[in-house]
């Protein structure tokens, strides 16, 4: 039946159809990260108002991505050789209850613990999530799909804080927020328990192509040299090489994990991280030196959502037909512009519009990233390289927010500039690596195909 421009119910039906392999992991996401936009306000304020010091709260806040960088690499693997889905149901429980638990155990050594292990559920989920995604979507729409992933999130992080709020309104307190977190978690995996059903892995559809084609060519000795031709080159270019389906801008999957793709997207998301482990640490204090109130602050973390929301799926598509470096280059300079402009700023209010300018340079940039670690992923590896990926990222979070810590004890002020000066460097570095491969055109990979 044909879809006309104006049949708004056949144009969603399509898209529902099209999607149908990860809604309901998106649906997941959205819930996790309704708990999570709830807590992330709240969290700074809670530990320095339960003992915890500008330097210690570095500590905190990093417990939970070092955690992911020690747990990454590991569940990534694991989930390349065990179904998938078990991960992603233990992963949310396990955050769920150490959400919860910071109301039960306090201070700062308690805070640095749970954190840790919040970090680690979050790490046997996220590797296993992101490589479904890969096997589950073709290599044309990878930054697409990887768009509407972040989407959920933003969708949780937009909302998130509008349910802490009020819910600590109605309930007398922040214990609401701690509670809501860990019950959103819990009902993400069941979520993903009732709904998520496991994807071939691209190394197995891959096999079964050439199966196929081998089955075919035995069948039929005598067929004409352009079919065997296009059964050849179906079962070379793995599980996304399909009639009429255009395939991945980089061409055919790397071998091996040491490939320029994968180390570009490394270098771009450890800078990238860094804004995030800074901004995480120090963000909500900055807001309030300069006279925010809680409520100000949880609207900056909505509105930061915001442009995430909305626009990332259209970058993701957009980026996946035509060349993705201006996506690269506005995803650095745009939150680089911002966090300069943050220093100079008297009035919290001011924030707003700067906010919307950085949340719209990183709407460009995570789905592109996304998309390149796909390309970058060897047959049946993808959570092992989403592993790595995510790993990488969680280095530079690290460390940004121990030294934002440090440094903001000195001046408030001083990590801005550091982070500003860190996304630059790595975002040269990671075009230096990637860089012939990062400037293909995927029309261009179709007409050397063709030819």
């Amino acid at each position: 039946m044909p879809i006309f421009p104006g049949d708004p119910v056949a144009r969603i039906a399509a898209w529902t159809r099209r999607w149908s392999a990860i809604l309901p992991l998106l649906a997941a996401e959205l819930i996790v990260w309704l708990g999570f936009g709830a807590l992330l306000p709240v969290m700074p304020l809670y530990f320095t108002e339960h003992g915890v010091d500008l330097a210690t709260l570095g500590v905190v806040v990093a417990a939970w991505p070092a955690a992911r960088l020690v747990g990454e690499p590991v569940f990534g693997w694991l989930a390349d050789r065990v179904p998938r889905v078990p991960l992603m149901i233990a992963g949310n429980v396990g955050a769920g209850v150490f959400l919860f638990l910071p109301l039960v155990f306090v201070g700062p050594l308690a805070f640095i613990i749970l954190r840790a292990l919040a970090g680690l559920a979050t790490a046997l989920y996220d590797p296993a999530a992101r490589g479904y995604i890969t096997d589950a979507t073709p290599a044309d729409r990878r930054g697409e799909a990887f768009g509407l992933y972040g989407a959920a999130q933003m969708g949780g992080l937009l909302l998130g804080p509008a349910i802490g709020g009020l819910g600590s309104a109605a309930f007398g307190g922040v214990g609401f927020i701690f509670v809501f977190g860990g019950i959103s978690s819990f009902v993400a995996a069941a979520a993903i328990a009732l709904r998520v059903r496991e994807q071939p892995r691209s190394m197995e559809r891959a096999a079964a192509r050439a199966r196929t084609a081998s089955l075919d060519l035995t069948e039929f000795p005598h067929e004409p040299d352009h079919l065997v031709g296009r059964a050849t080159r179906s079962a070379d270019q793995g599980p996304d090489a399909t009639d009429g389906e255009r395939p991945s801008r980089f061409g055919p999957p790397p071998r091996s994990l040491g490939n320029r793709l994968l180390a570009a997207a490394i270098l771009f998301t450890i800078g990238g991280n860094f804004a995030a482990g800074t901004y995480e640490v120090i963000w909500s204090l900055y807001l309030t030196r300069l006279g925010a109130g809680l409520d100000l602050v949880g609207l900056t973390f909505t509105l930061f959502a915001l442009p995430v929301l909305v626009l990332s799926p259209t970058f993701g598509r957009r980026a996946d037909r035509g060349g993705i470096v201006g996506y690269l280059i506005a995803g650095t300079v745009l939150p680089v512009i911002a966090a300069l402009i943050y220093t100079v700023i008297r009035d919290p209010l001011l924030a707003v519009p700067l906010i919307l300018v950085e949340a719209t340079g990183f709407a460009m940039f995570n789905p592109v990233l996304f998309s390149i670690v796909a390309a970058g992923s060897p047959a049946g590896r993808s959570s092992t390289a989403q592993g790595i990926f995510g790993a990488s990222g969680t280095l530079g979070f690290v460390v940004a927010s121990l030294l934002a810590g440090s440094l903001a004890e000195v001046d408030i002020r001083a990590p801005f500039f550091v982070f500003a000066a860190v996304m630059s460097v790595f975002t040269v570095a990671a075009f230096a690596i990637g860089g012939p491969l990062l400037l293909r055109r995927p029309e261009l990979r179709i007409e050397a195909r063709a030819a």
